[in-house]
């Protein structure tokens, strides 16, 4: 009966133990199935009490933003508000944050990567107003972010094989389309044959 009065109490503190640690990892990304990438962000912080702390780190960041939500292999341009614990950073590239709707075309709970431990995740609700038929496009000649239309979004998206919802994260080069043959009489799958 001791024995197994001490088997249960140290199963217990294992148990304990493991939930402790898989609560601690945070929210699994596999729940969020949506991407955002963000395109712009100005952010300020703020303190939830008047006295600061010694460490003098500010309790929220408080911002707001332009970006891209990928959703049903469509981007959808959108703006945003925040205010969360971990700084949200423009994402680098063609990264994107896993993303999930609290309230339909009015929340989006997105994860952020904690400061120093980029496997644990905190959320972040951004508070969106969407812009039907736009997306956002990064413009490399001036750095600046411009609006353009979702349909021509999509279409760049299929010719460089870009999909973050299904993990293509990186856009490839467009295949070259194939020279048309000076030959008479020959046709191209890619051109209709002269008239």
């Amino acid at each position: 009966m001791y024995r197994f009065l001490i088997c249960s109490v140290f199963g217990l503190a294992a148990c304990v133990a493991i939930s402790t640690v898989v609560q601690a990892r945070g929210p699994d990304p596999a729940d969020y199935p949506l991407r955002v990438h963000v395109l712009k962000n100005t952010s300020r912080s703020r303190h939830s009490r008047e006295n600061k702390s010694f460490s003098d780190t500010p309790d929220y960041l408080d911002g707001e933003g332009g970006a891209d939500l990928f959703e049903a292999g469509q981007p959808r341009g959108f703006q945003f508000r925040y205010s969360c614990e971990e700084p949200l950073k423009a994402s680098e590239r063609y990264s994107t944050y896993p993303a999930r709707w609290r309230k339909r075309e009015k929340t989006l709970e997105i994860l952020v990567p904690q400061a120093g431990k980029p496997w644990n995740y905190e959320t972040c609700d951004l508070q969106v107003e969407m812009m039907p038929g736009i997306a956002y496009a990064w413009n490399e000649d001036d750095d600046t972010v411009l609006p353009e239309s979702s349909a021509k979004f999509k279409e760049w998206m299929v010719n460089h094989q870009y999909d973050p919802e299904k993990g293509m994260d990186e856009p490839t080069e467009p295949a070259p389309v194939p020279a048309r043959s000076e030959e008479p009489g020959s046709s191209s799958s890619q051109q209709p044959a002269p008239k």
